[in-house]
């Protein structure tokens, strides 16, 4: 039994598609079982609720062989903790009592690096992982870079303005990955029930470049000029906090930020095993040209 939270989620419901592919038994946690769609409603078992939630989670993980963790959204939190740590702790505390077999998280690049202490919302990621490894269970974090599909929060202006803005110097070469190959990883790793220990599996995309390069790509994928500006920390904080950002989550987010443009995603050694095979401009093709027609 394979137990993933936030089914509806951008990398969750691909990873469920994924595992009932495979033919796994997977139950889910919903905090709205009717936004699930159909198929997986009939094929999987839902457990109602939030797995934040401590009967929830007892519920869910009893008897699973693996979990993938994932913790939701919080852009409207009062902390960063009630969004990693604090939301986490229930799951911590069923992990500790034997309740589930593996655990793969979806988590961040930077572990090791100078920038780990003060990179916001990865500083608090990281911290999860500390509080999920605390209880012993075996467990792959997933050490991610930004995402191409963030790429979607500026397809207004992309397509309206042909423009697209970023604290991040435009010449910073970083891995980027796609969530459908983090999904992929994801699903490779419940699946595989022959791993122990804990360890980070960072997953880096086919290359590093940069918001240049990606601006070049968009412009060639679209036929039409896409040109990238760079933003200071502030300016992108205030444009945050316009869209409802708590000042927590606003603060969090632009540390993160400034600590990539540091090279807080460039600490670790590119390996075959930790490449993925979507490339940007395939990703522009399939995802973000129809998304700006």
């Amino acid at each position: 039994m394979i137990v993933v939270t936030t089914p509806t989620g951008n990398i969750g419901h691909q990873v469920v598609d994924l595992l009932l592919a495979a033919g796994a038994p997977v139950r889910v946690i919903a905090r709205d079982p009717s936004s699930l769609p159909p198929a997986v409603r009939a094929r999987a078992s839902v457990v109602p609720g939030s797995h934040g939630d401590p009967s929830v989670v007892r519920a869910a993980f009893d008897g699973a062989d693996a979990v993938l963790w994932i913790a939701p959204p919080g852009f409207n939190s009062a902390s960063l903790d009630d969004v990693y740590t604090g939301f986490t702790a229930p799951a911590c505390a069923a992990f500790a009592g034997g309740l589930a077999g593996r655990v793969v998280a979806v988590s961040a690049l930077g572990r090791g690096t100078p920038w780990a202490g003060s990179a916001g919302l990865v500083t608090a990621s990281l911290a999860m992982d500390d509080a999920i490894m605390a209880t012993g269970v075996p467990y792959r974090s997933l050490a991610l870079p930004s995402f191409m599909d963030n790429m979607l929060r500026q397809a207004g202006p992309i397509a309206t303005e042909g423009r697209c803005t970023g604290v991040i110097a435009p010449d910073r070469p970083l891995p980027l990955a796609a969530t459908r190959d983090i999904a992929a990883v994801a699903a490779d790793l419940l699946l595989d029930g022959s791993w122990t220990g804990q360890a980070d599996h960072p997953v880096l995309g086919p290359e590093d470049l940069s918001f240049a390069d990606l601006a070049k790509i968009m412009s060639e994928v679209l036929d039409r000029e896409v040109e990238y500006t760079q933003v200071t920390p502030e300016a992108f904080r205030s444009a945050l906090l316009s869209r409802g950002a708590s000042p927590a989550v606003a603060d969090g987010t632009t540390a993160m930020m400034v600590a990539k443009n540091g090279g807080l995603d460039n600490g670790v050694h590119r390996t075959p095993s930790w490449t993925t095979p979507t490339t940007f401009r395939e990703w522009c093709e399939s995802v973000l040209l129809p998304a700006v027609r």
